[in-house]
């Protein structure tokens, strides 16, 4: 009987610990993804201004050339290009190292007009803000419902409210 006690004493200490390694390993693992996800987003920049770069070495050496339709259609490509890795480098990094709250109230006053919270997920993981948690749109629906910079005009959906400022 003593035996007994004494094994599932020693099983309930081992599956605690290893419950406690899994969790550990866990969180190093999702450290490590959002480690890759940046350095995916770094590499996709630097691959993309590279082309511009390439590009506008094209571009220069055109120039000397006569401008003909040709020369004209390539220079709205390098205009793409261009455009492009602004994008990349403005909107998929647009929202890195704020919180929800400050992303969402940016993209609703950049939208100028209410929004659902699933809407707003969807902006703030284009912009590059990961959002953790099972329920992103609960968790960001909850946030904004707490912060006083905005106003639920209807279910999960909320509206930015402009700041006044006051005078001193």
């Amino acid at each position: 009987m003593e035996e007994l006690k004494d094994i599932i004493v020693g099983l309930d200490q081992r599956i605690i610990a290893y419950k406690s390694r899994l969790q550990d390993l866990q969180k190093k693992r999702e450290k490590i993804d959002d480690e890759i996800a940046t350095i995916k987003k770094y590499l996709e920049l630097a691959e993309t201004l590279y082309r511009v770069e390439v590009d506008k070495a094209k571009l220069a050496s055109l120039s000397s050339q006569i401008v003909t339709d040709s020369d004209k259609s390539r220079s709205s490509q390098l205009m793409d290009v261009t455009d492009q890795s602004r994008e990349i480098l403005l909107g998929r990094s647009k929202y890195v190292g704020m919180n929800v709250s400050e992303a969402a109230y940016q993209i609703l006053r950049e939208a100028r007009a209410a929004m659902h919270a699933k809407d707003i997920c969807h902006r703030l993981i284009e912009g590059g803000l990961r959002i953790k948690g099972k329920t992103p749109v609960t968790s960001i629906a909850t946030s904004l419902k707490r912060d006083r910079r905005f106003r639920k005009v209807a279910p999960n959906t909320f509206e930015a409210i402009e700041e006044k400022l006051q005078a001193v």
